[in-house]
């Protein structure tokens, strides 16, 4: 540990691990069982508390608490875990809370997220790769996000729901239920409001493939379709255009219903 990268004020506890290149800013608190890899930085009056994996370029803003016990009554002090990854950027007064025996055990935040101001994450959320997080985003427990999600500045998820990859919602969205790949909601509660195609043009997507998740779309949500019709024509499509896989396969997964 270089002594010059750990303000003189900052509290670290005996057990903690330091990659020696990591940034601790002044009066933060670095509580027992954390790991921090290298290249992380963490801001003034940050607490970790552990158990609390934090990954390698992770640059954590002041005034965040991150790996505190769960907001969950049934929590009876057992040794859960946050896991965060690799090269994400955590803004001013976020809380992420560990997990949960009753769930995953574990809160985990993948890799190259941007999750901005007053953003909560409840227990066992499971947050994957490339997400977009407006301020004052409010995951519940058990919640979970896919790659390229993107949620709008106070948008609050219900436990239990499910987030596919390339979802893009309003500011001020209320969701109840799971939201499919690829779909842009907004809404108190959330409701569908077609694809989010300048996403997927950003991320390389080619035009006849979005062609053919707005095609995806409709057979889902605008041709009169049951859920289970819905299921059998998406199907069909994913023969010749593979990114349909990605919504049928959560289609396939959803336990609470989707937005409709």
């Amino acid at each position: 540990m270089q002594a010059t990268k750990i303000h003189a004020t900052a509290i670290i506890d005996a057990t903690v691990e330091l990659d020696s290149s990591v940034e601790i800013g002044a009066y933060s608190v670095i509580g027992a069982n954390v790991k921090i890899d290298a290249g992380t930085r963490i801001g003034s009056h940050v607490v970790v508390n552990g158990p609390t994996i934090i990954g390698k370029n992770n640059h954590i803003f002041q005034h965040s608490s991150l790996g505190d016990a769960p907001q969950d009554k049934k929590y009876k002090g057992e040794p859960t875990l946050l896991e965060i990854g690799d090269n994400n950027t955590i803004r001013e007064f976020c809380t992420f809370n560990r997990g949960t025996v009753q769930d995953k055990n574990s809160t985990k935040i993948g890799n190259d997220n941007w999750i901005m101001a007053y953003v909560h994450i409840a227990h066992d959320c499971q947050i994957g790769n490339h997400t977009i997080f407006a301020n004052n985003a409010s995951l519940a427990g058990h919640v979970d996000v896919d790659d390229y999600a993107i949620l709008g500045g106070f948008t609050l998820i219900h436990q239990f729901c499910k987030i596919g990859a390339h979802v893009i919602t309003a500011v001020g969205t209320v969701v109840f239920k799971d939201i499919p790949p690829y779909v842009t909601a907004a809404g108190y509660d959330a409701k569908p409001h077609g694809i989010n195609a300048e996403g997927l043009k950003r991320r390389g997507y080619s035009a006849d493939s979005i062609l053919q998740i707005k095609r995806a779309y409709k057979a889902l949500y605008r041709n009169g379709l049951t859920l289970d019709e819905a299921k059998v024509e998406l199907a069909k499509m994913q023969n010749t255009t593979p990114e349909i896989g990605l919504l049928t396969e959560f289609l396939n997964a959803s336990t609470r219903g989707i937005v409709r």
